[in-house]
């Protein structure tokens, strides 16, 4: 019997697969764990341990004040040019003096070689160790910056306690910081002189200054809400900010205590002292029994800065009773003020880091600062665009702090000229420098955008009004 062959099928063509295009998203999150940069990558520091570079004690020692140190520490890796650009901006320009820790140092072009170039675009370098190429030569500073931009030293009640809302104060318990930062508001008080600027000084024993807090905060029981900052309190020796802080707490209206310091950021190590780390336990056991909210709030202005270390800072914090460790960075061009560089940041603060972003201040109208600040309009528009990735509680809110007024929702204006640059506020509270001005509330206060933002006609205004 002849079998029947089986009969070959050839398979009919199918066409071939379109590419059908994706938007894609504005904005990729990629997740990008904490590094710590190598610092040995430095010629300077070639030969540190990490031993050392864990100590607060050497990051203080070894923190850079000049430019004879910078020098030291980055060898030939930069070329003359750079130092001239840093010398001039530091003799007619800088409002702060440089001190910057190896800590915030070495999240300075991290992953790249050192380089002029890259050093001058790196974003902390940028607000750090600011050089006069950086700044603007056609309006340095607006015809309305002051160096107390938000009159915090005309509302103290006591030297170094501003009563500027309603149920809280700003303690100022000194006038220095383990690092000076550029767009410092407090330029006027904070740091040592410079040749731009000549400093004030607090005068009282610093003793007699808590004293002197403490007492108006017995005599006024509508303030509930004690922000303990400087100066930087990383640079209070514990003892005495301990004592401070448990004064606070003996005080039984005081129900919010915030400790500011950008040291957790800039100086971890300072935070992670054995003897730092048990006196905020005992702080904050003695808070939670008489349930009292304590946190702390740090400032990070860019990914860069957070490293492991700053991450374990933050959780040491809360691990031994800290209620939250907050984020108020400034929103400053050449720096952050893109929607990529934001949204970076608060996924590494509050996804790597613990520490939650909570503000972004538009920078203050101070000297010398325009480079940095950005308008309205742009504050607003990344308000818009960080929307909608970040867990809600995790969203920070973009504020601008309005001389006279205080924080505002950068939404919250009432009237805006886009030509001119002008927005008007409103607020529903006095100051303390306001108890006998009834019109306080029905008035509208003004805020100024960068002139180099606005259309030519805006400018050509500023112009024609400049000395008016």
């Amino acid at each position: 019997m002849t079998q029947t062959q089986p009969v070959e099928t050839i398979p009919t063509p199918r066409p071939a697969p379109v590419a059908v295009p994706t938007a894609g998203q504005p904005y990729e999150y990629r997740r990008a764990p904490l590094v710590e940069p190598d610092w040995t990558r430095f010629p300077g520091w070639r030969h540190i341990t990490r031993d050392q570079w864990e100590s607060a004690q050497w990051q203080r020692v070894n923190c850079v004040k000049n430019i004879k140190q910078l020098r030291a520490v980055l060898g030939d890796t930069v070329d003359e040019t750079f130092y001239a650009d840093l010398e001039a901006d530091q003799k007619a320009l800088a409002t702060m003096s440089m001190l910057v820790p190896p800590q915030m140092l070495n999240t300075m072009v991290p992953h790249q070689p050192m380089s002029t170039e890259a050093l001058l675009a790196d974003p902390i370098r940028r607000y750090m160790i600011p050089v006069a190429s950086d700044r603007r030569t056609d309006w340095p500073s607006h015809p309305y910056a002051s160096r107390d931009s938000l009159h915090e030293h005309d509302m103290w009640v006591a030297e170094g306690l501003t009563h500027r809302y309603p149920t809280k104060v700003l303690a100022e318990l000194l006038s220095t910081c383990p690092q000076y930062c550029g767009h410092c508001t407090r330029m006027d008080l904070v740091g040592n002189s410079t040749p731009a600027v000549d400093k004030l000084k607090l005068t009282l024993k610093p003793v007699d200054r808590y004293d002197a807090h403490i007492t108006y905060l017995k005599a006024h029981p509508g303030v509930r809400d004690v922000v303990v900052s400087g100066g930087d309190v990383a640079n209070v020796p514990w003892r005495n900010l301990e004592s401070y802080l448990m004064r606070l707490l003996e005080i039984e209206t005081i129900r919010d205590i915030r400790l500011a310091t950008k040291a957790l950021m800039g100086l971890p190590q300072h935070w992670l002292q054995p003897d730092v780390v048990e006196g905020l336990e005992r702080v904050a056991r003695t808070a939670a029994r008489r349930g009292v909210n304590l946190a702390i709030h740090t400032h990070v202005n860019h990914a860069q800065s957070l490293t492991p270390l700053v991450a374990k800072a933050a959780q040491t914090a809360l691990d031994v009773g800290v209620r939250d460790v907050r984020n108020q960075g400034v929103l400053m061009r050449g720096v952050n003020a893109t929607s990529a560089d934001l949204l970076d940041l608060c996924f590494a603060l509050q996804g790597e880091a613990g520490i939650l972003p909570y503000y972004f201040y538009m920078c203050d109208m101070i000297p010398n600062a325009e480079h940095w600040r950005v308008p309205v309009w742009h504050a607003q528009q990344l308000q818009h665009d960080i929307m909608g990735y970040l867990p809600g509680y995790a969203t920070p809110r973009i504020v601008c702090d309005v001389p006279f007024v205080g924080k505002r929702w950068v939404h919250m204006l009432t009237d805006y000229d886009r030509e001119r640059g002008i927005s008007y506020w409103t607020k529903n509270y006095r100051t303390s420098i306001e108890s006998a001005d009834l019109e306080a509330l029905n008035k509208r206060y003004a805020y100024y955008d960068p002139i180099d933002t606005l259309p030519e006609a805006g400018q050509a205004w500023w112009l024609a009004h400049r000395d008016d």
